[in-house]
C-alpha cells in the first residue's frame, strides 16, 4: 500500500486509456447535461463543436475512472479528495476519441487537524489519441499516513 510517506514532489505517472462512445455520450448527457450539441447531430453541427461532443461534465466522469483504476492498480491508501483548484476544458472530446491522463504531484503537506491524513495537489491533463489536452486540473488528494503518530514535520 502506498501511503502519504512515499508520495515525492515531482512524481509524474502516465496511465488510463478510455474509449468515448456515442451510446455513453448521449446517455451521460440526456441525464446531466441535455443541451442540444451533446444530444443532436444537427443542432451540433451548426455550432463550434461541428458534431456531437461529450459534456466537460462527463469528460471529467470519464477521467475520475481512469483516476480510480490508478489508485486501485498502484495500491494507493487514498482518502477521497476536498475539492479541484482549477478545472479547464481544453478542447473538446468526440465519440470515438480515446483518453489518458498524465499527472504529476505539485505540493503535499500533513493535515494539522487529522494526524492521520495527508494532502496532495496533483497537476493533471487528459489528452486525446491526437496528444492534444483536453482537459487540465489541479486537484486535491487525501490519503492515509502509515504513521500517524510520527511528528507533522516529518
Amino acid at each position: 500500500m502506498n501511503y502519504y510517506e512515499d508520495i515525492e514532489i515531482g512524481r509524474r505517472q502516465s496511465f488510463g486509456r478510455y474509449e468515448v462512445t456515442r451510446e455513453e455520450v448521449l446517455e451521460f448527457a440526456n441525464k446531466y447535461d441535455p443541451q442540444a450539441f451533446h444530444l443532436d447531430d444537427e443542432a451540433a453541427a451548426k455550432t463550434h463543436f461541428g458534431r456531437i461532443s461529450a459534456s466537460g461534465w462527463h469528460t471529467c466522469a470519464m477521467t475520475m475512472a481512469m483516476m480510480v483504476e490508478n489508485m486501485k492498480t498502484s495500491k494507493q491508501a487514498g482518502l477521497g479528495s476536498p475539492g479541484i483548484d482549477n478545472l479547464r476544458w481544453k478542447k473538446p472530446v468526440y465519440p470515438g476519441d480515446t483518453l489518458r491522463v498524465e499527472s504529476e504531484v505539485i505540493e503535499k503537506r500533513r493535515s494539522q487537524s487529522r494526524r492521520d491524513m495527508g494532502i496532495f495537489k496533483s497537476k493533471a491533463q487528459v489528452f486525446n489519441q491526437n496528444d492534444e489536452v483536453v482537459l487540465e486540473m489541479v486537484s486535491n488528494g487525501l490519503i492515509a499516513v502509515r504513521n500517524p503518530e510520527a511528528s507533522i514535520e516529518d
